[in-house]
């Protein structure tokens, strides 16, 4: 699978990450590590994603998205992994929700209460056709309706990439899943090729 390969890939999930052993490897891969600095979100931005992905995957009894740093998965995913153009519309849409929250309620998102933040993330969730692929979201003539679609294709990849980041960080998968992390996938063995020695 090639990284570029991600981003739809991840949008056309259902929303509880299934993964298989490759996928979840790849993803791992994408995992920062403690010394990481941001590079696709200025401070606004990520000050915005975490408190969207605190709503999303808030900790309960065990960490939250905020504390498997899924704001850095996402950040690594925008920069290494998305073409320029997915880092675009992403970001775009990310801009979007402070024009959706200043027209609920004349502030950021980050300014808003939890109640009204609450609030708009429905109104963004409200906005995705969970029950169709991003290509099939047509209205009754046929024609996709672009403002709707884009706020919709932003906040089915921005959850994805929350559930994914989340599911695959080391606090996930050994305090809320209770699993082992093996590295890498077992591919059994292979022919060698002829003359060649073990």
């Amino acid at each position: 699978m090639h990284r570029r390969e991600m981003l739809r890939l991840l949008s056309a999930t259902a929303i509880t990450p299934g993964l298989t052993p490759d996928l979840f490897a790849l993803l791992r891969q994408a995992q920062p590590s403690s010394r990481y600095r941001l590079r696709a979100f200025n401070a606004h931005q990520n000050e915005t994603v975490v408190a969207m992905i605190d709503l999303i995957i808030p900790a309960t009894e065990t960490p939250g998205a905020k504390a498997a740093s899924v704001n850095e998965f996402i950040d690594v995913i925008l920069t290494e992994w998305a073409t320029p153009v997915e880092r675009q519309r992403f970001l775009a849409g990310l801009d979007r929700v402070d024009i959706l929250s200043s027209t609920l309620f004349s502030k950021k998102f980050v300014e808003a209460s939890s109640e009204q933040q609450t609030a708009a993330l429905r109104s963004l969730d409200d906005a995705v056709d969970w029950a169709h692929s991003p290509v099939e979201s047509e209205d009754s003539d046929g024609a996709i309706d672009y403002d709707a679609r884009l706020h919709g294709e932003f906040f089915r990849v921005f959850k994805m990439l929350t559930l994914h980041g989340y599911y695959t960080s080391e606090i996930a998968f050994t305090q809320e899943l209770r699993k082992e992390i093996i590295p890498g996938a077992q591919h059994g063995c292979a022919p060698l090729p002829a003359g060649a020695k073990a």
